[in-house]
């Protein structure tokens, strides 16, 4: 399997095999929303749910907690996160700093996975619900940015993916643009593999300032 489009935790070290099938199951309800936005996360239900013990689900929380798709309070426990124009736009303007420049120098340097960028695409084409959408999304962009040379920029772009994929799959439950965005990701990755890094940079930076400023304009109301 392509690094790319390789789980998270298979890059970031072993993990109880129950454990990933709880994670898998809770991030997945969460991108797709089935989990709604501000909505408590009972260990025992969920366990319940899934027919494992607490343990696992307890393990799996605090994964997401630390990647951002869960919040966590001593007085009201977990809950989902929500979004909102703030987290968005944060998430959004780090991106914009940190992903032309490291995909641009994946570009110049020809270490991008192209081919495993193509298959994410595909796989998002083929995709039957929006979380599924959300994940071959999120490995398009890390084969553009992976081989840039830099592990501490690569670190702090893997560390926006979650977030990134909350965003995206709140944006498409309620306008799907994933037509646009599917038609920007063919021309970058039609830059990359021509090896253009400025026209990959100016295309990965119209790319995530359009999202962004189609669907959470500064003048918005919360």
């Amino acid at each position: 399997m392509s690094e790319a489009l390789m789980p998270d935790r298979a890059r970031l070290g072993a993990m109880p095999s129950r454990t990933e099938a709880v994670l898998d199951a809770i991030k997945h309800s969460i991108l797709t929303g089935e989990l709604k936005p501000g909505q408590a996360l009972v260990e025992a239900e969920l366990a319940e749910t899934l027919g494992v013990s607490k343990t696992p689900v307890r393990e799996a929380l605090k994964t997401l907690a630390g990647s951002g798709l869960v919040t966590m309070s001593p007085y009201k426990g977990a809950a989902v996160r929500e979004v909102n124009r703030e987290l968005a736009r944060s998430v959004y303007d780090m991106r914009l700093l940190l992903e032309p420049v490291a995909a641009g120098r994946t570009t110049a340097a020809g270490r991008g996975d192209w081919d495993a960028a193509a298959q994410a695409l595909d796989l998002a084409d083929e995709a039957k619900d929006i979380g599924d959408r959300s994940l071959a999304n999120r490995s398009f962009h890390r084969a553009l940015y992976a081989g840039c040379g830099n592990p501490l920029l690569v670190k702090a772009l893997d560390e926006l993916r979650d977030q990134t994929a909350l965003v995206s799959s709140a944006v498409w439950s309620r306008s799907p643009s994933w037509g646009e965005e599917a038609r920007e990701h063919r021309a970058i990755l039609a830059a990359a593999r021509a090896g253009d890094a400025d026209l990959v940079r100016n295309l990965m930076r119209r790319h995530i300032s359009a999202f962004v400023a189609c669907n959470f304009p500064e003048n918005e109301a919360e």
